[in-house]
């Protein structure tokens, strides 16, 4: 089928080439993530009001009910109005409670922040200091009085006869069990299920207790979260008795296994768990010992439902319990997508395998853990941080884009008119009981009564932990993916899932759109040409990140990382990265790895080199024992390969491979000669330090010309690789390139001598391998890694510099012509737009590959115009996609004027009575193919023009199409009909523009 002719008006959204999307299953979203509240927000803190009330959320296309009794406003007040609410609400002053923690909540991390006054400026107007201060006071009016917070005032009238799914019930004010019981909820009541959550033992009131007792006899099942501290709490104890009693109670073992919940042992206070925490626990509270352990023995009557959400399987226990829900609640389908989403994520979650060779770098996830989480656990636990604070600038906002709504730009006003001009240098000191904030600056140097800070304390920062976004900066090469890669294989079962990013600084926006798959999320540009108001390029492409991000922002948890970002400002607008990401502070965690010194003036993670003794170890691999003078030269080499992960890597690698001790490796290395090759740009910065790591490069490509021969296909596909994008590559696409590469001269035999004896028995064991062999053989000397995806391997960005700076001829061009022969619109699009940028040149960059006109014109049917159209339509990236028409017409503009220069042939001088012909005349259809290429690609920019409200210069694109294809096809032909039928469509639109304006 042609392209013009599958190109109509709405570019056949549902049918045809472009394919669609999948059709997503409605989403139900929590009560508090579905009202976009963002009064009081910072990038950095963000206090949430105190104001309890019951909620109830609804959502048009699922009709989940949830309620809860919330410290979150956005349960209730929405939009806008979430000043309002704050404003007009009440407190009963006999029950008030001064805790951070006091009133039950739908997002329970954000009741940290409650406060105890009730006005307005205790809520939206914390600043930085201001809210350190703020705990500090509730810390010490907690000592000096003994007052109990209640929620604002509920109504009962529209809530007395509904009826929930599910009743939550747990105890404590643990972060990581408010974080877990936030992620319970969000996800049941994502899936459809309408949920109440309590912590009873919160509360004073009688009316609201009564409430909560009402919500326990209406739902159908009750979820009770145990942790060591339950079996203190009377109310706990109640649920317990009361959901067993109606065989509906489904525990939720918290920091606890099924078999610690014995009453002998807890009464005896056996075992470590119970010697603190055991006991004749019912005194404690005034309960009746046979009700207490009626209570405990009713878990083990419980035989369907062992949950247990240990540290390392929360993302299990919620999957498990909300199938097992559904399922005992009818919902099937939903146990079909929870089995669905488990696949897809089991599949495509992390980029890379788990690092089983990973040493040392304890320390930098114990700050990760910190930074992210606000506190540590386990094995990481330690008892003291000193967090040096750095400069905040006066009325500075991490940049959000201009679309942000309402609410987030009023939360910025607030927290500008709330904070303080400074931040002083602040400790935090970790206890098993407490964080406890202590000013540095305040101890040294007393406020005079009569003055205010001084100039220094102005000059003082602020520091992010515990707001959920952490930056890793380093070297190339020193291990900063690795250490992502670490961190998010230890810590998944804490997120619903790890998205991992590539943050090249061309390529990042699509990546991050490309987690639509991931998140079930449309993204298609919408059609708008027949609506009231025309939306710019710009407004469409905002709308489309906004809706990923909007998932990002719910209750539930996610790990986005961006690895190597290259840039804080995205390569095709300028705009910055961070219009990207979700808030801080929210349930999501961002980690960030780069080069650059400071990202988004955060203070970075700074990451050093390995320790001797982890070097070492990652040197030596292998079993094999060398005596003292060797350990020495490894030391050396540690020191000559400047101490990167990766050059340790591929040392450890070729001793582990060859029969080669490391005086003789390092004698091989230094005899090496360096290759004459340019090394400048920013991009060679790191090469041009570490020639000794160039050099170790070069021995490796000499192992593998050895091995199998002079033209060894590993050795051509690290070459051809640094041409690719920077994601994983297929195998079979980097080895049709490499076979690809024009013939060279020979190499010198002199360097093949050298290793022949380093390598015996080793050229044969790998000769006439196939290029799975040869990708193994990448693989095993660390100079390539491979991928979680079948098939596919991934190269380090300092390898690829180095193959691109090599600079042997014709590799471009073999990389441009494998993807054009077998690329994979679906399944390579990154290394398709590599090739688009050696193509045409974008920006400032030269054209470095050329094609011949046939080629030209395969490429522009089968690769440009689906790549375009797939953007445009299924990504919403518009000035993308524009922007690479735009530059092939200009190729297509170009080949068509050589075709209408005239040319000399040497038969045309013999007779010199024949006139001097074109190329056009010669090769009349090839010429011909050539213009009507040309007049698809203007008519499809006009068609794109069309979607953004460009009809001006659409309409003049169009009659450059009709024009061709009239010459050459005629009127009545159908693609000119088609162009005559865009072009009355434009000039309508374009009148009734010019009638408005």
């Amino acid at each position: 089928m042609e392209m013009g002719s599958t190109l109509n008006m709405d570019f056949q959204e549902d049918s045809g080439t472009l394919g669609s999307l999948p059709v997503t299953t409605s989403r139900n979203m929590s009560s508090s993530s579905s009202a976009f509240f963002s009064a009081n927000q910072s990038p950095f803190f963000s206090p949430r009001s105190s104001t309890c009330q019951f909620s109830e959320s609804t959502r048009s296309d699922a009709q989940c009910d949830s309620a809860n009794l919330s410290a979150d406003p956005p349960s209730s007040c929405s939009g806008i109005q979430g000043t309002e609410c704050l404003g007009n609400a009440r407190f009963d002053l006999p029950d008030m409670k001064l805790e951070p923690t006091a009133c039950i909540s739908s997002d329970f991390r954000k009741s940290d922040h409650v406060v105890s006054n009730g006005t307005l400026s205790s809520y939206g107007h914390v600043g930085d200091n201001g809210y350190y201060d703020l705990i500090a006071k509730h810390r010490k009016q907690m000592r000096s009085h003994d007052m109990s917070f209640s929620p604002v005032p509920i109504s009962l009238s529209s809530n007395r006869n509904r009826s929930y799914d599910i009743y939550i019930g747990l105890h404590g004010r643990k972060p990581s069990l408010q974080r877990f019981a936030n992620w319970l909820r969000a996800e049941l009541e994502l899936q459809g299920m309408s949920c109440f959550v309590s912590d009873r033992a919160r509360f004073r009131s009688s009316r609201k207790l009564g409430l909560m007792e009402k919500a326990m006899d209406v739902s159908s099942f009750g979820v009770v979260i145990l942790t060591r501290k339950s079996f203190k709490n009377p109310y706990t104890i109640e649920e317990l008795r009361f959901f067993s009693s109606k065989k509906n109670l489904v525990p939720i073992y918290f920091d606890l296994s099924p078999g610690d919940c014995l009453v002998r042992d807890i009464v005896e206070k056996r075992g470590e768990l119970w010697e603190k925490h055991g006991g004749e626990l019912w005194f404690l509270y005034g309960g009746l010992e046979k009700e207490w352990k009626e209570a405990v023995n009713g878990l083990f009557r419980v035989d369907e439902w062992k949950l247990e959400a240990q540290d390392g399987s929360w993302r299990d226990c919620i999957s498990r319990a909300v199938s097992l829900l559904a399922m005992r609640l009818g919902r099937r389908s939903v146990v079909e997508q929870m089995m669905r989403w488990r696949e897809k994520v089991e599949k495509e979650e992390f980029p890379f395998p788990r690092n089983e060779n990973f040493v040392g770098r304890k320390k930098e996830l114990s700050e990760l853990e910190f930074i992210l989480f606000g506190d540590i656990s386990g094995e990481t636990e330690r008892d003291y941080f000193e967090l040096k604070a750095r400069s905040k600038r006066k009325n500075l906002m991490i940049g959000w884009s201009k679309s942000s709504s309402v609410e987030e730009r009023l939360g910025k006003r607030q927290w500008g008119s709330g904070s303080r001009k400074g931040k002083e240098p602040v400790i935090w000191k970790e206890s098993e009981k407490e964080i406890e904030m202590q000013s540095t600056e305040r101890q040294q140097n007393q406020r005079p009564k009569g003055g205010g800070w001084t100039s220094r304390r102005k000059k003082s920062a602020k520091i992010v932990y515990g707001k959920g976004i952490a930056c890793v900066t380093g070297d190339s090469g020193i291990g900063k993916t690795e250490l992502l890669l670490e961190f998010a294989y230890r810590y998944h079962q804490r997120y619903k899932m790890v998205l991992w990013i590539g943050g090249e600084s061309r390529y990042i926006r699509q990546n991050y759109l490309n987690l639509r798959s991931l998140l079930e999320v449309d993204v298609r540009v919408e059609n708008c040409i027949d609506k009231s108001k025309m939306k710019s390029f710009d407004e469409q492409e905002e709308a489309a990140i906004s809706r990923i991000r909007k998932e990002l922002m719910r209750n539930i948890p996610f790990l986005v990382v961006i690895d190597n970002l290259e840039s804080e400002k995205d390569w095709w607008d300028q705009k910055l990265i961070m219009d990207l990401l979700p808030r801080f502070g929210g349930e999501t965690h961002i980690v960030i790895s780069t080069r650059l010194p400071r990202v988004m003036n955060l203070e970075p993670l700074k990451l050093s080199y390995l320790s001797a003794v982890e070097a070492m170890s990652l040197m030596q691999v292998s079993a094999k024992e060398y005596p003292i003078a060797e350990i020495d030269v490894l030391r050396t080499i540690e020191e000559k390969v400047g101490r990167l992960t990766l050059g340790l890597a591929i040392v450890g690698a070729i001793l582990s491979e060859l029969p080669i001790n490391p005086s003789r490796l390092l004698d091989t290395i230094n005899r090496i000669p360096l290759r004459d090759i340019s090394l400048s740009g920013r991009e060679a910065h790191s090469l041009r330090k570490n020639t000794f790591l160039l050099q170790l490069f070069e021995v490796c490509f000499s192992i593998f010309d050895h091995a199998v021969g002079p033209r060894s296909l590993a050795t051509r596909m690290v070459l051809v690789s640094g041409w690719f994008a920077p994601a994983a590559i297929p195998v079979s696409l980097l080895a049709l390139a490499a076979r690809k590469i024009p013939e060279k001269h020979k190499r010198t035999c002199f360097w093949r001598k050298v290793l022949r004896s380093l390598t015996c028995g080793f050229s044969s064991s790998y000769s006439k391998r196939s290029e799975t062999e040869a990708s193994s053989m990448l693989l095993r000397f660390n100079i390539a890694r491979s991928s979680t995806k079948e098939g596919y391997v991934h190269f380090n960005e300092l390898i690829k510099v180095y193959a691109r700076k090599r600079g042997v001829t014709g590799v471009a061009h073999a990389m441009v012509q494998a993807i054009v022969s077998r690329g994979s619109l679906s399944l390579h699009s990154e290394h398709i737009w590599a090739a688009c940028f050696l193509l045409f040149g974008f920006g400032n960059d030269p054209i470095v590959v050329e094609l011949r006109v046939s080629e030209l014109l395969y490429l522009v049917k089968e690769v440009i115009l689906p790549l375009a159209i797939r953007t445009f339509i299924t990504f919403s990236r518009c000035r993308p996609a524009l922007e690479l028409l735009q530059l092939c017409t200009n190729a297509l503009e170009v080949a068509d004027q050589a075709f209408v220069t005239p040319v000399e042939k040497w038969f045309d001088k013999s007779l010199c009575w024949r006139p001097i012909k074109t190329n056009a005349q010669l090769n009349p259809c090839l010429w011909q193919d050539l213009a009507l290429s040309r007049a698809t690609v203007l008519e499809t920019r006009a068609k794109l023009l069309l979607r953004g409200g460009q009809f001006d210069i659409g309409d003049d694109l169009i009659r450059k199409a009709i024009f061709i294809r009239t010459s050459i096809c005629g009127e009545d032909h159908p693609d000119t009909v088609s162009a005559r039928e865009t072009l009355s469509k434009l000039t309508r639109l374009l009148a009734n523009v010019q009638t408005h304006t």
